[in-house]
């Protein structure tokens, strides 16, 4: 079963400023949220200061944050990265209760998680963000853990960022986090940002009208229906609320990048997952697989 809750077209809930605003007053949804918003250089975005973590994610260009609250005041400028496909960014968490003023030039992300208890505001910078190389072979790609428990002292969320290149399959095999399962499993709302591009070293051969897409698949892991096929594409939102979830697959030619929120209700924050066992069996074949050579995905020289 489809459900309109659980898919966001690029642009479809736009508030005060941002391009789209994800948070629990999308029926079903409680423990997780997005921002998205461009600036141009003069133009601002606010925070306000809600009890909710937040982590500011330039996705292309750079910008300044000035920040107010029980978790810490004080300006932090963001270096960023011309694009998503350039390797990780720095970002800045603001702990529970910080408003903020927003200003620069690009495309930014804010992911946030509902929660009263407050941890300090906190800067990543670029070279602290831990890069790794996930999977092999067409199941290779880049995952950026600036917002996982083992980087970052954060209250609730769980948040990281993943590359994929062309015609390679992520989120894969396919598995779940939807229930509490003490050691085992966790219960995790979750959030795709999706971004897709011309893959690299295509740039020069694709045509005006080429269309980047990718691939996003959620269905039913138990009694509770769900049933999401989409075609994505920059900007658009998918909405995890349960079941089986992946692939999400970069179309032959684009590159694919995904921004991932997940929190829950859960006791501890940490991500243990549950494979579909009739596809769980892949890992395997990777011992025997090469890691893709297009990875890692840094900042191209310029020329």
């Amino acid at each position: 079963m489809s459900n309109d809750n659980w898919f966001i077209r690029a642009g479809s809930r736009p508030e005060d400023g941002w391009t789209d605003v994800v948070d629990g007053r999308v029926e079903g949804w409680a423990h997780t949220g997005l921002r998205t918003g461009t600036l141009a250089d003069g133009g601002e975005l606010r925070l306000q200061g809600d009890a909710v973590e937040r982590i500011v994610v330039p996705l292309a260009g750079a910008f300044h944050v000035a920040y107010a609250g029980d978790a810490g005041t004080g300006e932090q400028a963001l270096e960023g990265r011309g694009g998503v496909f350039e390797g990780p960014t720095d970002v800045l968490y603001l702990g529970s209760g910080s408003e903020a003023r927003i200003t620069g030039s690009g495309r930014l992300a804010v992911a946030e998680a509902p929660t009263e208890t407050v941890k300090p505001t906190t800067y990543v910078a670029r070279q602290d963000v831990p890069v790794e190389l996930r999977g092999a072979g067409q199941s290779s790609r880049q995952v950026h853990n600036f917002g996982t428990p083992a980087a970052l002292d954060a209250v609730k969320f769980i948040v990281c960022e993943v590359i994929t290149p062309a015609g390679n399959w992520s989120s894969y095999p396919p598995h779940k986090h939807d229930t509490n399962v003490p050691g085992e499993e966790s219960n995790l709302e979750e959030i795709y940002y999706y971004e897709s591009a011309v893959s690299r070293g295509l740039e020069r051969i694709a045509p005006d009208v080429a269309d980047p897409f990718a691939l996003h698949r959620t269905y039913a892991s138990d009694d509770r229906p769900i049933d999401e096929f989409r075609e994505v594409r920059t900007g658009d939102i998918a909405l995890v609320p349960h079941g089986w979830h992946g692939p999400a697959v970069a179309a032959p030619g684009y590159d694919m990048y995904y921004l991932n929120v997940m929190a829950g209700p859960d006791p501890e924050r940490v991500w243990n997952i549950t494979d579909d066992p009739a596809h769980g069996w892949v890992r395997q074949a990777w011992t025997s697989e090469q890691l893709d050579p297009r990875l890692p995905y840094e900042k191209e020289p310029s020329r």
